[in-house]
């Protein structure tokens, strides 16, 4: 029986074990849990995870330990668990700017880490996750992990010094997107459509184009084309987005996003 354990059992944390609780290995795994937070607590006992009293039992009693808490509370929590922390250890963190140096310097000199950039899709089994590992995480180890994620969505491994640079593609661009739907549903609204109807169309129309990415076989430059049509509505707003400076808009906002990731970095 694998033991999988989590320091934080919130949105994210839950989610997760949620999705393990689905997956084919969910007889397999035994789940743990700690919160400070007692009703976040007490809903992962009503769904079938063990509650632990602190953080340092979640890591005694735990081979893979997730860290699904707020950055903030990280220093704190890696004082209290840092004897517990093996090297047989293996440290989940789903953190933004978290190092697996960092983890190590506060518990083990070979510490295993697994980092781990999730979305909040996840919330509905439709995340996209990125994943990386540092030298002492066996290929067994991180297939688990891997699977774990490929429960709650899809997952994509990438190298570990990329992991801040993808938080803009897939943890922070859902925010970016919902800003964008936004934008189209107050025009709707300004033009009398109902916002109810508008939203529904639109969110229906940012799957279906998310299906023909992926599934569809054609380049990003083909999907513009096959929706526009020379002289007609399409080319005239492509127009409008171009010469306003989308791209440029675009670039700065994945840079700021980046650039934050590693002044929060430890």
């Amino acid at each position: 029986m694998t033991k999988v354990g989590f320091i934080g059992a919130g949105n994210m944390g839950s989610a997760i074990m949620q999705g393990i609780k689905g997956s084919a290995k969910a007889e397999e795994t035994e789940l743990y849990a700690f919160d400070k937070f007692q009703p976040a607590l007490d809903k992962a006992k009503a769904n079938g995870v063990n509650a632990l009293a602190d953080a340092k039992a979640i890591v005694k009693e735990c081979k893979y330990v997730f860290f699904a808490i707020k950055p903030q509370q990280l220093e704190e929590v890696l004082d209290e668990v840092a004897d517990e922390v093996t090297e047989e250890t293996v440290i989940v963190s789903i953190l933004a700017g978290v190092s697996d140096e960092y983890y190590a310097k506060r518990t083990v000199e070979k510490a295993k880490v697994v980092l781990v950039m999730p979305n909040t899709p996840l919330l509905l089994g439709e995340g996209a996750t990125a994943l990386s590992r540092n030298e002492y995480v066996t290929d067994e180890e991180f297939s688990l992990v891997c699977d774990i994620f490929g429960s709650t969505g899809i997952y994509s491994v990438i190298p570990k010094d990329k992991m801040k640079e993808i938080i803009a593609i897939n943890g922070s661009s859902p925010a970016f997107i919902y800003l964008y739907a936004q934008y189209f549903i107050e025009y709707a609204e300004s033009v009398g459509i109902d916002k109810a109807a508008a939203t529904e169309l639109f969110a229906k129309s940012l799957t279906g184009s998310a299906k023909m990415i992926t599934d569809s076989g054609k380049t990003l430059d083909e999907l513009i084309t096959m929706v526009s049509s020379k002289g007609g509505t399409t080319i005239a707003g492509l127009e409008q987005l171009r010469a306003n400076g989308l791209k440029k808009a675009v670039d700065d906002c994945c840079k700021a996003c980046t650039q934050r990731a590693y002044e929060l970095s430890k």
